[in-house]
């Protein structure tokens, strides 16, 4: 009888949580889940590598994989965009900026 990786359904959701999350939020979300599923990942792939027969839902833990490699890689795009933003523009001109698009709908 086959069974279920243990992590597999949880990398599977930190991948969806780290592209919404930089998408939503900031890149921080998704390098931190986007880190977090791929260590998740790597116990789960040592546990198939070693029985592959035993455990069916592999590929939910490689498509969880291939999740969280896009939302690390959108997080880590956000944090360097903020950083030349803020490097650049600096906290006031960021701030004035946010207010202009926050009154575009008005």
């Amino acid at each position: 009888m086959n069974q279920k990786l243990p992590n597999a359904q949880t990398v599977l959701i930190l991948g969806i949580v780290s592209i919404v999350g930089t998408c939503c939020c900031t890149g921080l979300v998704g390098i931190i889940c986007g880190l977090i599923g791929l260590n998740k990942y790597k116990s789960d792939k040592l546990l198939y590598d070693a029985k592959p027969t035993e455990y069916s839902d592999f590929n939910n833990l490689n498509t969880g994989r291939i999740l969280c490699i896009i939302g690390l890689a959108l997080g880590v795009i956000q944090l360097l965009y903020t950083i030349f933003i803020l490097a650049t523009v600096g906290v006031d001109g960021y701030m004035q900026q946010y207010e202009q698009f926050k009154n575009i709908g008005r």
